[in-house]
């Protein structure tokens, strides 16, 4: 076998000034796109079209700019144009022989949304969106007009192909339009989706009531327009009254406001609209300064204390003893809400902004809907009478399942039979609770030494689970690993899995982190996909993310997920004294007890992946898994061959 890492005396000999490199902006992004844009994925690809129409918002915002347009050329190209104010072409003062231009499309860090000057809010603040966008672009075209005079530049791969061009007048036209065409290098064979742009389009419309957005495709898929206009002057209650048409609600008309953050020291304000609804799941999406936040954050978690104390507060005033019973859970459970706000400067989590950590905005969020909401339930008794009823019978209903969960776990261990060697934690209720799904008996062992028995319990399996998607039913039925898996969780198969009978709050898949390791995760995740979708949707499935490296110099100590990481400490030091060591773990059962609760087990240090369906139309995802993971070997070389161009490396 190929050896894979070097020695520790290699590494050591070899390790000088010429192993480091400094690499220009454009080859950074370039080689480490997911420090950037998340990854290479679908996803990414269709956020590479949101950092350039966020810059147009923030126009738009701002006040410059009524108008914006997105459209999908027949070549896969993108555009987006707005009538703003123009990217500055002048030369930068730092860099004379540069226009500000070229530093905004070819250096990360610069932008005009930095000191507040020019723009008060904004979606893109950290000053990389653009030159992303162009470095993973093999061509890029930005034409601005601006003192009625119509500039263009051209780009590829982050690299000029000449300089700023004055390309004639301009007296009727002015701000900025950007082309670009994905980099196949980067990207493959994957293509922007028309009804993924087109539902971008239409949610920032309604996200700034102000602004106009047009849409235009030379592609279609069939149910997307090829031209649109999109202009809501009510904002988020017009969204929210789309998107629960058809549907009954506890309220005839949402909760909705917009108000300025006038009393706190952070600029801005927050839009809202709420309601409640029995014919379908609970719902929320949230935005800062026109960017989706899918992972929600402080503005969320202000908006829901909010909506919490203002419905006990009632549930008080009219004597209704059972409101104190609500929680947040309850609060969620079928209701439809929509929360936009925009402050200055916000701290996101990571460039792809998935997160909101602004501490302010929690206070400011809470104290500026918690008055209105009072407000609207005092004015309109009947909706929040009705509210109200329909929240309490949620929380007796999660008291008795909880109550009932209790005394299933007081006599589980009984009841079960678990050849699989089920460690369980001494936790009587679900909530807080973690199944570690572990690679082996070995790795059993050093993770029982690890865990907090209170609420961490432990499935050790033997080998490789059954891929589900290539067995009979009844082969699947008399399987012992799936049989202890099923009888350790407290649930049954497919149609008759009911996410309530969990018995844990957390599953977690722990392998190697290895090529072996991350088959077996990939066949339990098939396993629950096909089986227990239920569970990954409600966000109870998770990855843990064990190192590969242990790196050690004196008594300074860090542990790298893989090579890359491996080789960046190694590049610039870990601060400690003397030699660098470098110890591979080649398995989770080599790794000690005090490493594995460090790394992998401890909610304070620990890393999860929670694993999420992603998919713009009901079935991509199934029709995926079964192209991976089902009977076809034609459809995976096919795959294979489709998407080799992106495997960099191959530990083996």
């Amino acid at each position: 076998m190929a050896n894979d890492l070097l020695t520790e005396t290699q590494v050591e000999n070899t390790y000088d000034a010429s192993s480091i490199q400094v690499l220009e902006d454009m080859e950074h992004v370039r080689l480490r796109p997911g420090m950037y844009i998340g990854g290479k994925d679908d996803r990414a690809l269709h956020h590479m079209v949101a950092e350039i129409v966020d810059n147009s918002m923030d126009e738009a915002v701002a006040g410059h700019a009524t108008w914006i347009e997105i459209e999908l050329h027949e070549n896969g190209h993108v555009s987006v144009r707005d009538n703003g104010r123009g990217i500055p072409t002048d030369p930068h003062p730092k860099e004379p022989s540069k226009s500000a231009l070229e530093i905004i499309f070819c250096t990360l860090n610069a932008g005009g949304k930095f000191s507040g000057d020019s723009y008060e809010t904004s979606g893109g603040l950290h000053g990389v969106g653009s030159s992303v966008v162009n470095a993973l672009s093999d061509h890029l075209r930005v034409e601005v007009a601006r003192n009625k005079e119509l500039f263009a530049m051209e780009f590829s791969r982050g690299v000029p192909q000449g300089k700023l061009a004055k390309i004639g007048a301009a007296p009727n036209r002015r701000g900025t339009a950007v082309t670009f065409h994905p980099d196949p290098e980067i990207f493959g064979s994957l293509k922007l989706k028309p009804a993924r742009l087109f539902k971008m389009a239409r949610s920032k419309a309604y996200l700034f009531s102000g602004v106009e957005i047009r849409w235009k495709t030379a592609l279609t898929d069939g149910d997307t327009p090829q031209e649109a206009k999109f202009h809501f002057p009510g904002g988020l209650a017009d969204y929210l009254n789309e998107t629960l048409s058809g549907s009954s609600t506890y309220a005839d008309t949402p909760f909705a406001g917009t108000v300025s953050f006038e009393k706190f020291s952070v600029p801005g304000k927050v839009e809202w609209a709420i309601n409640w609804t029995p014919a379908r799941d609970g719902f929320i999406q949230s935005y800062c300064n026109t960017v989706p936040t899918p992972e929600g954050g402080t503005h969320e978690a202000g908006f829901w204390a909010a909506i919490l104390k203002g419905i006990k507060a009632y549930g008080e005033l009219v004597n209704n003893k059972k409101a104190s019973t609500i929680t947040r859970e309850d609060l969620t459970t079928g209701a439809g809400a929509l929360v936009s706000c925009f402050i200055r400067e916000p701290e996101f989590v990571g460039q792809t902004k998935d997160r909101l950590a602004t501490v302010e905005a929690h206070r400011m969020v809470e104290n500026s809907v918690r008055d209105h909401f009072d407000n609207w339930l005092a004015a309109d008794t009947k909706s929040a009478g009705a509210i109200l009823d329909f929240l309490v019978l949620r929380a007796e209903e999660r008291l008795r399942r909880r109550q009932e969960k209790e005394t299933q776990r007081k006599t589980a261990t009984k009841k079960l039979r678990l050849p699989g060697k089920l460690t369980d934690c001494s936790a009587t209720n679900r909530e807080g609770t973690e199944l570690f799904i572990v690679e082996g008996d070995s790795a059993g062992g050093s993770a029982k030494m690890a865990r907090n028995r209170k609420n961490q319990a432990l499935l050790p399996l033997r080998g490789k689970i059954l891929n589900v998607l290539g067995a009979a039913s009844s082969k699947i039925g008399t399987n012992q690993e799936i049989s202890d898996l099923t009888q350790a969780l407290g649930v049954s198969l497919g149609t008759k899995f009911n996410v309530d009978d969990l018995r844990y709050d957390k599953i977690i898949i722990m392998t190697d982190a290895d090529v072996d390791g991350a088959h077996i995760a990939a066949l339990l995740m098939t396993f629950f996909f096909t089986q227990m979708r239920p569970m990954i949707d409600a966000g109870h499935l998770y990855l843990a993310c064990p190192p590969l490296y242990r790196l050690t110099q004196g008594a300074r100590r860090v542990y790298c997920v893989d090579e890359a990481e491996r080789d960046e400490w190694l590049e610039k030091g870990l601060g400690g004294k003397g030699k660098i060591d470098v110890s591979r773990f080649k398995g989770l059962g080599e790794m000690d007890a005090k490493d594995l609760k460090e790394t992998t087990m401890n909610p304070a240090s620990r890393k999860l992946i929670r694993v999420t369906i992603d998919e713009d139309e009901p079935g991509e995802t199934g029709d995926l898994v079964e192209r991976l993971m089902g009977k076809k070997p034609e459809l995976r070389f096919q795959y294979i061959q489709e998407n080799a161009r992106f495997v960099e490396e191959l530990d083996v």
